[in-house]
């Protein structure tokens, strides 16, 4: 902590949007002197008394004392001419995502403010190392980059830009940890950490939707109640706006000179250039309008279970269902066949693990899809074609359906829902620590707070084990051929050595 920069220490923050006023209350309540700057006459004075009213209502809370509000109280101030902030330790910039724009804002701020000041912004798209390219002094500029709402969410990712010096990188690193914040190091890549990395959870949901696997609410439904996490895609860029994910999208791809990983979705294209931004124009991928029904995923009904099934293998990350169906009072032979994992059904179909193949390439067969935990996934997801035979398809939802599962069949797509996304947020991430972007402990860090992941893809690979990933991505980009599934280097090498050293 001793790098950090004293509570002592003016802060000062640009920008009194819903961030700036957020960034300000941080380290408002962190004990900072705080000063608030906006060019629009009148703003900063408006934004100190909101920032008061919030203030307000964490001692009705009982989240902080009346004596810690008054004194808080105290040291806000508004700023009318940014010749304020000359005193400020740290000054955080929170305006309007133009590159040139904060340019010449950092320009004027950096003949202000003294030379061992910290200059951040605060920006979620824009390269930290264009910002700071025409500053006398680049080494003092870093990125902070806060998530919305700023005084609830822990994580910020600290962004160190081309020029920036390890000293400053450690001085911001140190300030956030004191603020009692959750910051992670990483390089000035497109998206950073957090919107890099994520693409393919919304990516994926969407390319299933476009392939017609599947409606949104299954979609959905599948990613959080098998997968694991909080919310779904469509629900959740619903809630962020379909315009701004959109556009974080593009950004992101575009930034990486259109590389086909990150190629945005034509249907949430449709969405925007419709009006249908979500949550704040009444209707999104779902209506919000007072009265309207919320879709139902699509759940199979119940069906005979199977007295005996036979597993051969031990399932991989599916071996869960071994015991899952012994309690359930299902038979199990269990066989060590060499000709990979299944679970073979009264009827003579099989039931195989997503591995990136589909059901029409092969006689009698469904795939069942990835769950976080089979234990307490309260939903199974099932892929099958058109020359499955519904004797197949019946045995293996009245198996899901007797372990307790709530069952949901999906067209014959490559890889499923929940395998194909997993598998996807690994490779970007093998990639990212290869390239050093982030370490792989960061980068679990942050996609766990600052998406809500369940578990980071670092650690999500470790538990699946070194091929699994590598493997079902093989198989999906020899049926997909575009570039978008093909495995990094990174994640090729390090398969490769993890298996040599098994």
């Amino acid at each position: 902590m001793d790098e950090a920069i004293g509570r002592d220490r003016t802060v000062a923050v640009v920008g009194t949007g819903t961030m700036g006023q957020g960034i300000a209350q941080v380290a408002l309540v962190a004990g900072h002197p705080v000063r608030l700057y906006d060019s629009a006459p009148g703003r900063a004075a408006e934004a100190v008394a909101a920032i008061g009213a919030r203030l307000d209502r964490l001692v009705e809370k009982g989240r902080l004392d009346a004596a810690a509000r008054e004194a808080a109280a105290g040291r806000l101030h508004a700023a009318e001419d940014p010749s304020e902030l000359a005193d400020a330790a740290l000054v955080v910039e929170a305006i309007v995502e133009d590159l040139a724009v904060k340019q010449r804002l950092f320009a004027d701020l950096e003949k202000v403010v003294r030379d061992d000041a910290l200059l951040a912004t605060n920006t979620s798209s824009l390269s930290v190392t264009a910002i700071a390219g025409g500053l006398r002094l680049p080494g003092r500029f870093v990125g902070l980059h806060f998530f919305n709402p700023a005084p609830l969410l822990p994580l910020v990712e600290v962004v160190r830009g081309f020029a920036t010096e390890e000293t400053a990188v450690t001085r911001a690193y140190a300030t956030v940890e004191a603020w009692g914040k959750t910051p992670v190091r990483c390089a000035d890549t497109p998206g950073f950490i957090v919107n890099r990395i994520a693409r393919p959870f919304y990516a994926e949901a969407f390319r299933v939707y476009e392939e017609g696997g599947a409606d949104p609410a299954t979609i959905d439904a599948a990613l959080r109640e098998c997968g694991g996490f909080r919310m779904g895609p469509f629900e959740l860029t619903d809630l962020i706006g379909q315009d701004v994910n959109e556009a974080v999208t593009r950004s992101v791809w575009e930034s990486f000179f259109q590389d086909p990983k990150f190629t945005p979705s034509l249907a949430q294209r449709r969405l925007v250039e419709s009006g249908r931004l979500g949550r704040k124009s009444g209707h999104g991928w779902y209506p919000y309008a007072e009265g309207a029904r919320r879709p139902e995923p699509h759940t199979a009904e119940p069906a005979p279970a199977p007295g005996r099934i036979t597993v051969e293998g031990d399932l991989g990350p599916a071996r869960e269902l071994i015991a899952l169906a012994r309690e359930a009072g299902i038979a199990v032979d269990e066989t060590e066949e060499d000709r990979g994992t299944r679970i073979l059904l009264p009827g003579g179909g099989q039931l195989v693990l997503a591995d990136g193949q589909t059901s029409v390439e092969f006689r009698d067969v469904v795939y069942f899809d990835l769950a976080l935990d089979y234990r307490t996934a309260t939903r199974a997801v099932l892929s099958a074609s058109g020359t499955t035979s519904r004797e197949t398809v019946r045995e293996a939802i009245g198996l899901f359906q007797a372990l307790g599962k709530k069952v949901s069949v999906i067209g014959d797509v490559p890889g499923m829902i929940v395998a194909r996304t997993v598998a996807m947020l690994i490779d970007l991430a093998a990639d990212a620590v290869a390239k050093g972007v982030a370490s792989a402990e960061d980068i679990d860090t942050a996609m766990r707070l600052g998406v809500n992941y369940p578990v980071g893809p670092v650690e999500w690979s470790g538990r699946l084990g070194p091929a699994w990933a590598h493997e079902l991505l093989d198989e999906l980009h020899a049926r997909v051929p575009t570039g978008r599934y093909a495995p990094s280097l990174a994640l090729y090498r390090r398969t490769y050595a993890e298996m040599d050293g098994a």
